[in-house]
């Protein structure tokens, strides 16, 4: 199994402010096509194929109408299979790395209807031309913003190294909309951040899964122990982590499970989607010679935990709120998570081409399925004192055309629990979008986790007293 996954790794990556997908690296699958080739069909493609290169109205080239073709059969499939072109392949394979070429800004939207500067990565390209957080982005290269959507902000402001991109600023307090032209670099980001809340408490928050998290968060946790060595609280913030490298999720899981711990399993047609995934160096090391999780305080395995989880919480991030909250960790808070729980496999099929294809779901070490589902947190808590705020605005996996289906719990009718949601949105929509800043003093959701942690009241919900989820009757995992 070690050499099975040393071949296969996405759970659920997106760049920044990136849908969440769920990935396995690994060759093309030598497996017979059938018993049959579909001849009638395939005749039908060529006729079609003949008729578009001899009448339609303007020429149109051999390999548009190929590759189109294949991305279309691939689409048609869920929402989260895909053909991968030489750009997308790369942004992928850049995306698990931590690295991508771009300005290196955090970006969301905003009340106005434009991108708003959530943070700019420090040293980066942004960072340097003096981009601050709260700016807002009012023009791309002269196009304008308002009412472009979140990725197509990003395709533009992405690119190839060394080439320029002009933002048109509009900032709080400056008299006129300020230009900066900004020339496109490879950005490092970082995928781990936290701090001392107050003395005792700690915050964790994982953006994504990437090579670098383990790594990352060893050295994050440690530092944390240095500054506050009696820590009697930790909160893992996963809000908005739209998932990542599979091992990520196996060693953020196993850093806070007993030893050798079962983390996940999958399930799908290939013998080699069979898998048991455990807590174990074998199942999280990306280098044989490295565990980073052999650096962790001893303490770490039992210090009162809180999981925040969101909307935008989503396949990986998903893995290891399911397994602390099967194993009972950890207090899982928040709003229910997106329900990417199916694994897509990347067969490449050129040197820079590739497709992306669903071949598996993924189930909690209690066996649920996430898929269409997602995780129900033991608490519902709103994003804000007075709702849900841009979080209830968010679409789930179940809202997605073509999403596959929930082989475990049929993805029963409308429960109380959804109908409490849905109004949660209605509630978000009137009272306007506002983006928070995750780990600030403003943070609604995070106050309360401490809360939790020190066995003082929350504000839940309305109506969360309906949220009960069906783990609480089942005794927790053993070691």
């Amino acid at each position: 199994m070690g050499s099975t996954l040393k071949n296969s790794g996405l759970v659920g990556i997106g760049l920044i402010a990136g849908m969440a997908v769920s990935m396995q690296f690994s060759a093309i699958a030598q497996k017979p096509v059938g018993s049959e080739m579909p001849m009638e069909e395939l005749r039908q493609l060529a006729d079609v194929y003949g008729l578009i290169k001899s009448d339609y109205v303007e020429s149109v080239q051999d390999k548009k109408l190929l590759t189109d073709a294949i991305s279309g059969m691939v689409a048609s499939l869920d929402p989260h299979s895909a053909y991968l072109d030489q750009k997308a392949y790369r942004e992928l394979r850049e995306g698990t790395e931590g690295k991508f070429v771009g300005l290196g800004i955090e970006i969301g939207p905003s009340d106005e209807g434009y991108i708003k500067i959530v943070t700019p990565i420090e040293d980066s390209p942004a960072y340097r031309a003096g981009i601050k957080a709260g700016d807002l982005i009012s023009r791309i290269d002269n196009t304008p913003v308002l009412g472009l959507p979140i990725d197509e902000a990003v395709k533009k402001m992405r690119g190839e190294p060394n080439t320029k991109v002009v933002l048109t600023i509009v900032r709080k307090d400056a008299p006129a909309p300020l230009e900066f032209a900004i020339v496109r670099q490879q950005i490092v980001q970082k995928s781990v951040k936290g701090g001392i809340v107050e003395p005792g408490y700690a915050w964790l928050r994982i953006s994504q899964f990437q090579e670098p998290t383990l790594d990352d968060m060893a050295a994050k946790i440690s530092a944390l122990y240095k500054q506050d060595p009696q820590l009697k609280g930790l909160v893992l913030d996963l809000r908005n982590d739209p998932g990542g490298l599979l091992q990520g999720a196996i060693g953020v899981s196993a850093a806070f499970l007993p030893k050798d711990a079962e983390i996940v399993s999958t399930n799908g047609q290939l013998a080699s989607s069979k898998e048991r995934f455990y807590g174990t160096p074998e199942h999280y090391a990306l280098r044989s010679d490295s565990d980073a999780l052999a650096r962790l305080p001893a303490a770490l395995k039992k210090i009162p935990m809180v999981v925040l989880v969101n909307t935008g919480s989503a396949s990986a991030s998903e893995i290891v709120a399911g397994a602390l909250q099967d194993y009972k960790r950890a207090a899982i808070i928040g709003s229910r998570t997106f329900g990417k729980g199916s694994v897509q496999t990347i067969r490449p099929i050129s040197n820079d081409t590739a497709v992306k294809l669903t071949t598996a779901r993924y189930y909690t070490p209690l066996g649920r399925s996430i898929q269409a589902k997602g995780i129900v947190p033991d608490f519902l808590v709103d994003e804000n004192a007075d709702g849900d705020g841009m979080n209830g605005l968010r679409m789930r996996e179940a809202d997605l055309e073509k999403h596959l289906s929930n082989d475990r719990d049929k993805e029963e009718a409308k429960n109380a629990n959804d109908e409490l949601e849905e109004q949660m949105r209605v509630v978000a929509a009137e009272r306007g979008r506002k983006v928070l800043e995750y780990g600030s003093a403003d943070d609604f959701q995070l106050r309360q986790a401490i809360n939790h942690l020190k066995g003082l009241p929350m504000q839940l919900s309305h109506g969360a007293a309906r949220g009960a989820i069906a783990h609480v009757d089942k005794a927790p995992l053993k070691p």
